[in-house]
């Protein structure tokens, strides 16, 4: 008797050791699927702004201009958002940008809260909590001037979405077929090539802090920064960015170099 009741014990204990494990797996799938719904929600709000004509107004067809007695000079004005963001710009003012990598889930909106660090680490677009988060700008980085280096962070998924898609790149190949990041601000279009893909421990004292440079003092301290990004790159590219040039560093968990790894993708501009 003693030994059918442990058996029995054993096997509640496994059904419901199971039944957690289900619902978890369960509920990170569901997550995932509305994750996934949401950021198809916006990238086709998006794509509509792009497809959808201006209507001309009825001075730009005629060539018909109003009367003016003087000219008078007018302040100058803030540069104007892409159609494309508008709307996605009202929902969430904390948009500064669209980061996309062909042949990968990397085709996210861009985040930053310059007085609230890391605020969408565990939130999503809109907001609510999110073991996801969103893809994010470091707060000290300026996106649009843009600082000599703009970080931007984003989670490895086990399934694939958001920054996971960056792990392709420890391999040349996957270099080698697409070396491009689209990275837009809200009012220019930009195109950068990746030239270092390397990984290093994000412990205090310990690895490369990438994420702390933004804006260099000196060519110098320019020059030591990419030094340090080629040396410690998974392989050699061909490509040295010189100073002046814009770069942007994606950064992501990584798993062989402890429980606090980084993997970083980093790139400049080309246009």
């Amino acid at each position: 008797m003693k030994k059918k009741g442990l058996f029995t014990i054993i096997v509640v204990v496994l059904l419901i050791a199971f039944g957690v494990s289900a619902f978890k797996v369960g509920s990170y799938l569901l997550e995932g699927k509305k994750a996934e719904d949401r950021y198809n929600q916006l990238s086709d709000i998006k794509a509509n702004a792009q497809t959808t004509p201006t209507v001309p107004t009825a001075a730009a067809t005629t060539g018909a201009t109003e009367p003016s007695a003087t000219t008078v000079p007018t302040a100058p004005t803030e540069p104007k958002i892409l159609a494309e963001y508008e709307e996605l710009y009202e929902m969430n003012s904390d948009l500064v940008g669209w980061i996309k990598i062909e042949g990968t889930k990397v085709d996210y909106p861009v985040m930053q809260t310059p007085n609230d660090v890391d605020y969408y680490l565990h939130r999503d677009f809109d907001k609510a909590n999110s073991d996801r988060g969103a893809i994010y700008a470091r707060e000290v980085c300026d996106v649009n001037k843009p600082s000599d280096n703009v970080t931007i962070y984003g989670h490895h998924m086990k399934d694939g979405s958001m920054f996971a898609g960056l792990n392709a790149y420890v391999n040349k190949s996957a270099w080698e077929n697409n070396s491009l990041i689209f990275f837009d601000t809200l009012t220019e279009y930009h195109i950068y090539k990746i030239f270092a893909v390397f990984a290093t421990s994000a412990n205090i004292g310990e690895g490369f802090s990438y994420h702390q440079f933004v804006d260099a003092e000196t060519e110098e301290e320019f020059d030591e920064f990419v030094a340090t990004c080629k040396q410690l790159a998974y392989y050699d590219t061909g490509i040295t960015p010189k100073y002046g040039d814009k770069l942007i560093c994606l950064s992501t968990c990584e798993y062989t170099h402890g429980d606090n790894g980084r993997l970083v993708v980093a790139a400049y501009r080309i246009t």
